[in-house]
């Protein structure tokens, strides 16, 4: 253990301070408050871009390379988009949600009044036709209800198109702790990965500005990749991220492989970045020496912030990192605390290693 690094306990803590807030794309603020709170004991300065991505800066040596670390603060949910006459609201996914892990979840709808508790509502099996039941409910044939008995008493209840609704879930441990279990886990992972690599950079020397923290917008395009890397104008970038786990029934047949437990992963593809050749050396060698598995993945249907990262300014070095995690985009998420610690260990060992001379041979690749 290093020095300063939290204990399981500790870590399980932060966790569950960071994915039971709200914060859904768009609408990251109790989110953005909560992650500065845990980087500013952490940082020289905790810094922020207009649209609401906020880092803690580093320094290791004055003046060396801008080391970005960052997941990413959004999470999935829904916007109010109408109110109909009877009362019930029809909603605008933010970020991609599959309708049959919606129906009859609690959500939170905020309003300037207060938080309203909602549940997805569609027509009743019992009252459609038989091949209807088989069919997937689509998203405009859902509605939330509120309670509420008219458009009118909705309103007096606070709600205007535009509210943001967030999935209503609690945070709780399986397998005596080792797991970690609830809603935003996708990306608050990431988010709290940043910050547990910035504790364990403290009291070693390193020869770089490291700026860990976390993006908004994810989830809908990758809106603050684009506003936290001009802010930081990295020399190198890692997204910190997740990938659906491939060790549940039905998934036996995926060349590829994800799973809980089975250490760390480092992205290798996805639909907006070819990892960086060398970077993904240095990761894969040092790994290695610290005797850490590293799982590689390939996501041709997903991306990270780390599509947008790489092409800031005339290009930055950048990979995406993260876990393997069961059950994504849904209202609740399960992954592996040891592949977070480990992935903490490697992230760390690998910033330690990265000096002037290393980050230009990488840029020169």
């Amino acid at each position: 253990m290093y020095e300063g690094e939290l204990t399981m306990a500790e870590l399980t803590k932060m966790m569950k301070q960071l994915t039971e807030v709200n914060g859904v794309s768009g609408f990251e603020r109790q989110a953005r408050r909560a992650m500065a709170e845990l980087l500013e004991p952490l940082s020289d300065a905790v810094e922020q871009d207009r649209l609401g991505s906020v880092v803690g800066r580093k320094e290791g040596q004055a003046g060396g390379p801008r080391i970005l670390l960052a997941g990413h603060l959004d999470e999935i949910g829904w916007m109010v988009t109408a109110i109909t006459e009877g009362g019930f609201l029809r909603v605008q996914p933010l970020g991609g949600w599959w309708t049959h892990v919606m129906l009859a979840q609690k959500v939170t709808v905020s309003t300037r009044k207060g938080d309203l508790v909602g549940i997805f509502g569609s027509k009743p099996p019992h009252l459609i036709e038989a091949d209807e039941r088989s069919k997937t409910v689509r998203m405009d044939q859902m509605f939330l209800d509120i309670g509420a008995r008219s458009r009118q008493e909705a309103e007096e209840m606070g709600v205007r198109p535009g509210d943001p609704i967030t999935p209503q879930s609690d945070f709780f441990t399986m397998r005596d702790g080792e797991l970690w279990a609830g809603k935003a886990i996708d990306n608050r992972a990431g988010c709290a990965l940043a910050v547990e690599v910035l504790r364990r950079l403290q009291d070693t020397p390193h020869p770089n500005v490291v700026y860990a923290g976390a993006t908004v917008q994810e989830e809908v395009g990758a809106r603050g990749a684009y506003t936290v890397a001009n802010l930081v104008q990295p020399d190198i970038a890692f997204a910190l991220d997740v990938s659906a786990s491939h060790d549940t029934p039905g998934l036996e047949s995926i060349a590829s492989s994800a799973k809980l437990d089975d250490g760390p992963m480092l992205f290798i593809y996805d639909a907006g970045l070819v990892g960086h050749e060398g970077l993904r050396n240095l990761i894969l060698d040092t790994a290695e020496e610290l005797n850490i598995p590293v799982q590689l993945g390939v996501t041709p249907q997903g991306g990270t912030d780390a599509a947008r990262f790489h092409v800031n300014g005339t290009g930055c070095p950048s990979v995406a990192m993260g876990f393997a995690v069961r059950y994504i985009h849904s209202h609740v998420a399960v992954m592996s605390r040891k592949d977070f610690e480990q992935c903490a260990d490697l992230v760390a060992e690998v910033i330690r290693r990265l000096d002037r001379a290393k980050v230009e041979e990488l840029q020169g690749w």
